[in-house]
């Protein structure tokens, strides 16, 4: 049952569309205008007594539904609201402080949904329509958009939007919120300015892309970078030569797809220093495993797992989705290519925090031999119920140090010995850059 708000807006947006001319085209002040004295001739006709507020949020929500992303775009200015999840016309829920919530908009109609959905896509080249009902976009601000048709989506045209912010948020803001401390960000510092290969995991929605982003603030301004990704949604601000590539669909005959696999073996020719894959999901991993071990240092990427050993497996199964290779060359090649695990999880109260940091020491009898550096100690609920923890040295030191030694970082020798005191990884295996 639609609320009376909802009649109304249904009720000028008619009258706009009355009185605008087709062959001419309103400007963004004009519709303004007409929609502004609609609205006020309308409370005055329906003796409405509304407050200012509500006037504007009526005219808004209507001049939103001709030039905007009709009920969406006042989500999508609310910078709390992180996730808009669409599930048809009439139902929309939101993520808003890492809750998801139902929102009372709806749109005017299905074919209003399809519209914007059709609109959306079509700036950035891709099509999506019943023979090709799955696609990814994104919004002109860098937030990402999945959308799903009838008939795989049942209840109607599914909408997720995954707002990103104007802007990309740093490795201090993470630190601010409590998804690491100054000390692991040191470490990482450092890691990525001597070129190590680092590979972060996590859920959906753990802050993959957000942290992978900040990170990618500590690579040198004079590198050429080349970002390969399904949409593009890294936003790199401290790199100048940086080149950024996106998949492209099939169009409507089946022809034109152009894969992240193609795109790793094209960045090989485009002269990178590093080369960074937003998300690994199939057998493109090889090809991110050989561009590592083929002198790409300090590449970095993600993947979906609930842990870096599951990581571990679901990069050997994308490995050999693509190849028939023996598991132990499969095996051999990860623990050769990849330096540096980060894994991120989502926790109850919706806080996203780096859970470990380990580096990959080698292989021992044909399995993985992990050097677990930092993890994330869960000390039960603070005062406002939120996650009480904090991230702790386990008290083990880097192996792989020879690129720290290349890039001065390090002094030359064996591997420290193990030391149990919190805190000292840093200063003793790296010193101060």
């Amino acid at each position: 049952m639609p609320q009376p708000h909802e009649t109304f807006i249904r009720a000028v947006r008619e009258q706009i569309r009355e009185h605008l001319q087709w062959n001419h085209a309103a400007s963004d002040a004009e519709l303004m205008e007409r929609i502004e004295e609609a609205v006020f001739q309308g409370t005055v006709d329906q003796g409405l007594e509304w407050t200012s507020a509500k006037l504007h949020e009526m005219i808004q929500l209507v001049y939103h539904s001709f030039r905007g992303m009709d009920v969406l775009q006042p989500l999508l200015d609310n910078p709390e609201v992180t996730e808009i999840m669409v599930n048809s016309d009439c139902e929309i829920f939101v993520e808003q402080a890492g809750r998801i919530q139902p929102h009372e908009g709806r749109f005017e109609s299905r074919e209003k949904l399809e519209d914007l959905i059709q609109s959306i896509v079509a700036k950035v080249n891709r099509v999506v329509n019943e023979a090709n009902p799955i696609v990814d976009a994104r919004l002109p601000d860098g937030s990402r958009v999945h959308v799903v048709l009838p008939p795989v989506a049942l209840k109607g045209p599914t909408v997720t939007i995954r707002k990103f912010p104007g802007e990309p948020l740093r490795m201090e803001n993470l630190i601010a919120k409590g998804a690491l401390h100054e000390e692991a960000d040191q470490l990482l510092r450092q890691l990525v300015r001597a070129k190590y290969n680092i590979f972060i995991s996590g859920g959906t929605g753990s802050g993959k892309t957000t942290f992978l982003n900040a990170l990618c603030g500590y690579i040198p301004n004079d590198e050429r970078v080349i970002t390969i990704e399904d949409s593009a949604e890294l936003q790199l601000t401290s790199v100048p030569n940086w080149v950024r590539l996106e998949t492209r669909n099939a169009n409507t005959e089946g022809k034109g797809h152009i894969s992240i696999r193609e795109l790793i073996r094209s960045s090989l020719r485009m002269r990178p220093n590093r080369i960074i894959v937003g998300e690994v999901r199939g057998a493109e991993a090889l090809d991110m495993l050989m561009a590592m071990n083929t002198g790409h240092e300090g590449s970095l990427s993600t993947g979906h797992a609930n842990s870096v050993i599951d990581m571990l497996s679901r990069l050997e199964s994308m490995v050999l989705s693509g190849t028939e290779l023996p598991l132990a060359v499969v095996r051999k090649q990860i623990a050769s290519a990849v330096d540096i695990w980060v894994h991120l999880s989502r926790y109850r109260d919706g806080s996203r925090k780096v859970a470990e940091i380990t580096e990959m020491a080698g292989l021992e009898n044909g399995d993985y031999r992990l050097n677990p550096l930092y993890r994330f100690e869960n000390q039960g609920e603070n005062e406002d119920g939120g996650i009480a923890g904090r991230l702790q040295s386990t008290g083990q030191v880097m192996q792989r140090r020879q690129k720290l030694i290349q890039a001065g970082i390090a002094e030359g020798g064996e591997a420290l010995e193990n030391d149990s005191r919190s805190g000292q990884i840093v200063e003793e295996t790296m010193g101060q850059a």
